[in-house]
């Protein structure tokens, strides 16, 4: 964090809604500070807020912000999305279907984290809210904060920037991925759904949604309202979220089999397991007529898409083919090296892997070296507060240490990536990036990713805000 961020408080009163520009921010006035532009400046504001704001999980905040500026969503078409597992794959499918609906209706997306922008948390369409939009929208809502007194966290002005941007951008349907639980997260604030969806429940977050796997579902299971449906995956208790429907009045309790039927296999993949909880819920929402009918080719083209960095793969001008996957603990990292045996049976494989502390490592750096030996594993460390060390990682799984390639000298991710990139051409393997979400911007940075990135001003702020974290959902790594 730069030496001004450091040296004074966070002033709230910091912008005008009506010329977008900084008018009170004291902690931005020396030399290095006047290179930000007016984007950075906001962007770095927004994610101060936790440094001063308390986490409180909750909705009043939300409702007061919503409320103060219009309740943008109140005329917006919502398909709310909860789950342990699988909320971020599904809400895209969702989007992405209905994008390629008749009428070409206007479909905004909400999901979190990000990979590489802040900006990819809320799009149009596939489109991400320009820098533009965000200094239009942004300082809308610090200033309502401002006039009535409401201590916002950064998920929440977050969640409502998106709200705002929506309606701003007359979008017809939206699909919202809840950020943590679902009864008291910032985007439950949504009365009447459209559809709402429990992809999964497992045990996560444990100190703040429960201990057990029933109280986690009726933590997941606030996002049920009133007359409304809602569909749920295989994973879940289902008899306690039956109830859960039955006692808030739900107007009916769906399973993927009640829609599509039995599969009559076991689905062990998450990606097909997520592309019939997806087309299951289009099934529901054309049947209730709240979009126009797809056909089997719209459906498949919008089921078919996954978020970046779930077994995504890219290939560079020399022909290396490089695998990039969010496994950040035991049961992802089990899975993604079980479907690369399944995907890729007679290749060799190269990792390059950085982990969150608070995952098993060594239970991870298990599965891995069970399908690659020692010296074809990368260690790295991401600038991140909850990132491993380098040195936590060997202690982990102690073999890397003789063995395994990483440089204590020189911990950067671009650097290990592209040794690494050098040594698969070399070798004709494919390279595996796994880990923490905290690793993959500079990864796909080695990697030649042509797409919109965070500047280092903006991702310094983003690490000091995760560091005095404790109850926010963005203290967690992402969830497939």
């Amino acid at each position: 964090v730069s030496s001004a961020t450091k040296s004074h408080p966070f002033q709230r009163k910091s912008f005008s809604s009506k010329t977008n520009t900084m008018e009170n921010f004291d902690d931005m006035k020396d030399e290095e500070d006047r290179h930000y532009t007016q984007y950075e400046k906001v962007v770095r504001q927004l994610y101060q807020i936790n440094l001063f704001n308390p986490v409180n999980l909750g909705l009043e905040n939300t409702i007061r912000l919503h409320e103060l500026l219009g309740s943008p969503l109140d005329n917006v078409t919502v398909i709310h999305v909860a789950g342990s597992n699988g909320k971020g794959s599904v809400t895209m499918k969702i989007a992405k279907a209905i994008e390629a609906a008749p009428g070409n209706l206007r479909v905004g997306m909400f999901v979190s984290p990000h990979i590489s922008s802040f900006r990819e948390r809320m799009q149009i369409n596939g489109k991400l809210i320009t820098e533009e939009q965000v200094l239009e929208y942004l300082p809308r809502v610090f200033d309502i904060c401002e006039q009535h007194n409401i201590s916002g966290t950064f998920f929440e002005i977050t969640a409502v920037l998106a709200f705002l941007f929506f309606k701003e951008q007359n979008v017809d349907v939206a699909v919202l991925e809840t950020g943590l639980g679902g009864r008291l997260d910032a985007t439950n604030i949504v009365s009447k759904p459209a559809l709402s969806v429990i992809t999964s429940i497992g045990l996560e977050h444990t100190r703040i949604l429960g201990d057990t796997i029933e109280k986690i579902a009726l933590e997941k299971g606030g996002i049920i309202k009133k007359g409304c449906p809602v569909l749920c995956g295989p994973h879940v208790p289902h008899d306690v979220l039956r109830e859960c429907a039955r006692e808030k009045q739900a107007s009916t309790y769906l399973t993927c089999d009640d829609i599509l039927g039995n599969p009559g296999e076991v689905i062990t993949d998450y990606d097909k397991e997520n592309a019939r909880i997806a087309e299951s819920a289009l099934s529901i929402l054309q049947e209730n007529g709240v979009i126009p009918k797809l056909t089997p080719e719209m459906v498949q083209q919008g089921v078919s898409k996954r978020p970046p960095c779930r077994f995504e793969l890219v290939e560079n001008k020399n022909g290396v083919k490089a695998l990039l996957d969010v496994a950040h603990n035991p049961p992802a990292m089990e899975y993604l090296t079980r479907k690369l045996i399944e995907q890729y049976p007679d290749e060799q494989y190269r990792f390059v892997v950085g982990m969150s502390a608070d995952k098993d490592i060594g239970k991870c750096a298990k599965s891995i070296l069970e399908v690659t030996s020692p010296s074809s594993v990368h260690i790295v460390e991401a600038q991140h507060p909850r990132a491993a060390k380098i040195e936590d990682i060997i202690e982990a799984a102690p073999v890397l240490k003789n063995e395994g390639c990483f440089d204590l000298d020189d911990r950067s991710i671009i650097k290990q990536v592209r040794n690494a990139l050098k040594i698969a051409n070399e070798k004709n393997e494919i390279l595996v990036i796994c880990g923490s979400v905290f690793l993959m911007a500079e990864a796909r940075e080695a990697l030649g990713f042509d797409e919109p990135r965070d500047s280092e001003c903006i991702a310094e702020m983003a690490g000091a805000n995760i560091r005095n974290l404790r109850n926010s959902q963005e203290n967690f790594g992402y969830s497939k």
